[in-house]
């Protein structure tokens, strides 16, 4: 987002925030579904983002179109939030698009903290995400724009349902939309980092040949929060094929030690003689 548009989405995420504080997590969750509809919206109609977004436009004239459209389908609280959004002053049409799609996530995950869950909701989205990747017809299957977005949505909840906590599926749901336009498992790890940004961490994830134990996940997890100053939630990939040893990624930061990086630095250092 540029400035003008970070500012809006800065206020109004404030005032979600302030609404967060003295609200039960279910009525959050509510308020989560009216922003995303509202987002669904939004991205169906752009004469409409224009018309929202347009700074040319008086913001009473807005505001008012906005409540036009959704009084009576949302509730109280979610129309504040949505008139919060459309006072704002936009650089693009798809920057509030982007907003109000964030806003009903920051609500998903915030119903989720009220709840005591959100730590196991970040768990079990980059768990689901591990199980696509695993699996390339699963992988093929919810990853197909072509696909209507409710077949995918049904197939995702068949494989949660029971599993995984209802914000953890709705969130599911919300990369299968394409989150921030991205693809699903790109959404995926967004809305992963989202989570133990919430929760005031930083994700590192650990590519291994076998998984570490409990202990020496407390103990690495320990070391990286040490050395970034803040809580670090660690995600660890298994994969056989680099032999040994471990990579470390923490947002751009990549510490490669693996005996498969070290053999390749080796093969490429031979054939240059």
């Amino acid at each position: 987002m540029q400035a003008a548009s970070r500012e809006s989405y800065a206020a109004a995420a404030e005032r979600l925030e302030a609404y967060v504080r003295r609200a039960k997590p279910e009525t959050i969750a509510g308020a989560a579904d009216d922003l995303l509809a509202v987002a669904d919206l939004l991205r169906r109609e752009p004469r409409l983002r224009r018309a929202l977004s347009d700074p040319a436009r008086p913001v009473e004239d807005r505001t008012e179109l906005v409540r036009s459209l959704i009084r009576g389908k949302v509730g109280d609280a979610s129309l504040k939030q949505v008139t919060a959004l459309v006072e704002g002053r936009w650089s693009a049409p798809a920057e509030l698009l982007e907003a109000s799609e964030r806003l009903g996530v920051e609500a998903l995950l915030a119903s989720a903290d009220r709840a005591g869950d959100l730590g196991e909701v970040e768990d079990e989205l980059f768990r689901f995400g591990q199980l696509v990747v695993g699996d390339p017809r699963l992988a093929g299957a919810l990853g197909d724009v072509v696909a209507p977005a409710a077949q995918r949505a049904e197939l995702a909840r068949a494989l949660l349902s029971g599993k995984a906590k209802p914000v953890t599926v709705r969130l599911v749901e919300v990369a299968l939309g394409g989150f921030g336009g991205r693809s699903f498992e790109t959404a995926l790890t967004r809305l992963v980092e989202l989570a133990a940004e919430r929760r005031d961490r930083q994700v590192a994830y650990v590519t291994v040949a076998a998984p570490l134990s409990d202990e020496e996940e407390r103990r690495l997890g320990a070391k990286l929060s040490e050395l970034y100053g803040r809580e670090v939630s660690v995600k660890q990939l298994v994969q056989p094929e680099i032999l040994g040893g471990m990579s470390v990624q923490v947002g751009a930061d990549l510490y490669d030690g693996t005996v498969l990086r070290r053999l390749t630095d080796t093969r490429n250092a031979l054939a240059k003689r």
